[in-house]
């Protein structure tokens, strides 16, 4: 994979240019995609820019994310060609970072859960997860050094697992999601893929000006809760191997460990997510749904059709259940730096008829904390899992260094 902060330094010691850097993802990718399918549209003669932290830095959006030099599709043949007059505000934080825009990624239609034709890059019989499905097999792939994506469940930190590259979904709303297409307020969030945790650092940092994300020169030793999600199920043997594997590392490198319970409020906060997700994604999708219901992707139609009963009572008690399960999870983060769970249940499923499953992710993308997934192992077939860091509500430079921490105690073995 591409190194972000490698390249970047690379361009600042006048080893590579910056427009030799965009060269060399838009090779890699020539050469890539054509089997993986990650990308649906490209840039031609894509340059760099001259000035700016990200300059050299070849960028794919997700196709959900509005681009004025690209269509923006939503992977629905209700948006076929359809041309945004404007970037999406996170679009321009880039390209005022310097980055060059090389294309739109693949996306499930509306980021929901019809899947696209794309390749997971370590196994191509295996999905890439989704719903920022191209997002991230072009990282994983190496084709390019950093890529967006969004989550509404858990569209970021499982198709990284999958895809074996490391992924921020950051605090809600650290990143604008203006023009980035809806499907609930309360939950979607944008979020970046890149090579390794430094990688994301460097790109978060420079897009938003927060010079604290930056990674310092040593990793300190975080005091760490597990938490396995009981309420969420059993996971699959791959993923329980990669979460005991991640905590061996992180001990032997001297962080403190502990097994957590939640309360019983965080866990009724997992079971009324889709209650929120669905009564506001019936307003997201008012027209889509009403004017062109014969046209939409059919797993999410059915979806709306099966939950058109939810009523606003139900939603807005839903709402007060997740407040004061923020409330309870605060608490915990008074003794402890992070959270350590899975990021999936285990490996990529087989075949394109599924994306996986979100039931480890859906709770903390309605908390809004930041999450970061760090690669921890491989599988049978060759197919990566990563395991899960969570730090407090906008505590996202704390997440990053907790998880550059995992990383590299990983690494070490």
């Amino acid at each position: 994979m591409m190194s972000l902060a490698e390249l970047q330094r690379r361009i600042d010691h006048g080893d590579l240019s910056a427009d030799d850097a965009i060269a060399q993802s838009c090779a890699a990718t020539d050469e890539r995609d054509k089997t993986i399918g990650a990308f649906v549209c490209r840039a031609k003669g894509a340059r760099a820019a001259s000035t700016g932290p990200l300059r050299g830095i070849a960028v794919g959006i997700k196709d959900i994310i509005d681009t004025s030099d690209f269509p923006t599709e939503m992977g629905s043949t209700i948006y076929r060609g359809w041309r945004p007059r404007a970037d999406a505000p996170v679009v321009m934080m880039l390209k005022q970072a310097g980055a060059t825009i090389v294309g739109k990624t693949t996306t499930t239609a509306f980021a929901a859960n019809d899947p696209t034709a794309t390749l997971n890059p370590h196994n191509p019989a295996h999905t890439p997860g989704g719903s920022s499905s191209g997002s991230a097999a072009a990282v994983g792939a190496g084709m390019i050094p950093l890529a967006l994506g969004t989550q509404t469940g858990g569209s970021v930190i499982r198709p990284a697992s999958f895809c074996g590259v490391a992924a921020i979904k950051p605090t809600y709303r650290l990143l604008p999601t203006v023009g980035v297409k809806c499907f609930s307020w309360t939950l979607d969030t944008v979020g970046l893929f890149a090579a390794g945790v430094r990688d994301l650092a460097h790109g978060l940092a420079a897009m938003t000006g927060r010079p604290e994300l930056l990674p310092g020169a040593a990793s300190s030793a975080p005091r760490i809760g597990v938490v396995m999600q009981d309420f969420a199920g059993e996971p699959e043997a791959a993923g329980s191997e990669a979460l005991r594997i991640a905590l061996a590392a992180a001990e032997r490198a001297g962080a403190s460990v502990r097994a957590l319970a939640l309360p019983e409020i965080i866990a009724e906060a997992w079971r009324i997510h889709p209650t929120v997700q669905q009564f506001e994604a019936h307003q997201a999708f008012a027209w889509e749904y009403r004017v062109n219901y014969d046209a939409m992707p059919p797993l999410l139609r059915g979806r709306l059709d099966e939950s058109r009963g939810t009523t606003p009572a139900e939603y807005d008690e839903a709402r007060r259940i997740a407040d004061r399960a923020r409330a309870a999870l605060a608490a915990i983060f008074e003794d402890i730096d992070v959270l350590l769970t899975f990021s999936a249940p285990g490996a990529a499923p087989k075949g394109l008829a599924s994306t996986g499953d979100a039931r480890f992710n859906r709770l903390w993308t309605l908390m809004g904390t930041p999450c970061v997934n760090v690669p921890a192992t491989i599988a049978e077939g060759g197919l990566p899992v990563g395991v899960q860091v969570i730090a407090g509500f906008g505590d996202d430079a704390g997440a990053l260094e907790a998880a550059r921490f995992v990383e590299e105690a990983l690494a070490r073995g």
